[in-house]
């Protein structure tokens, strides 16, 4: 019988960097940009915080469930404001799990709650068609270079602190 750590250590296969956005200021719109620096303290040019909460990440399979909870066809991910689209694997299955994403390692810490700002930005019932989708936060282990398309490859040293 599989051990329940080695199920959780199981994905189909790496995921992929599918969008980069950097928030200059507070309430400043997104920039959308194709290639980032990824500092110990967050990307560069972004308005990050250290820590546990350095970078954003949501998942591309989540932007049709939000789109669809909050009445709209489509949502672009810069009005989510969430650093990182990524694509191809279960954010919430990583949590607390190390992951190279292009040059940089980084560690899962826990959910992104959606902001009163998400009502404004997709209409009545945007912040709760958020909950449960907002995405997570992650902190920087060792920084480095990202670009759209890179691989996002769980536990790259074999040594997941989350199991």
């Amino acid at each position: 019988m599989i051990s329940l750590a080695e199920l959780r250590s199981r994905h189909a296969g790496a995921g992929r960097l599918d969008w980069i956005g950097l928030r200059p200021a507070r309430h400043a719109p997104m920039q959308t940009v194709t290639r980032a620096s990824l500092t110990d303290s967050g990307l560069e040019g972004d308005r990050s915080r250290a820590g546990k909460r350095a970078v954003t990440l949501i998942q591309s399979e989540h932007l049709p469930v939000i789109a669809a909870l909050a009445g709209h066809e489509a949502i672009a991910p810069d009005v989510l404001r969430r650093n990182l689209v990524v694509s191809g694997l279960n954010l919430t299955s990583l949590r607390g799990t190390t992951l190279a994403l292009g040059g940089a390692v980084i560690e899962i810490t826990g959910p992104c709650a959606p902001c009163s700002r998400m009502e404004a930005a997709l209409g009545q019932g945007g912040y709760n068609a958020m909950r449960g989708h907002g995405g997570w936060c992650a902190r920087v282990l060792r920084a480095g270079s990202l670009v759209v398309g890179d691989a996002l490859v769980p536990d790259p040293a074999g040594d997941n602190p989350g199991d």
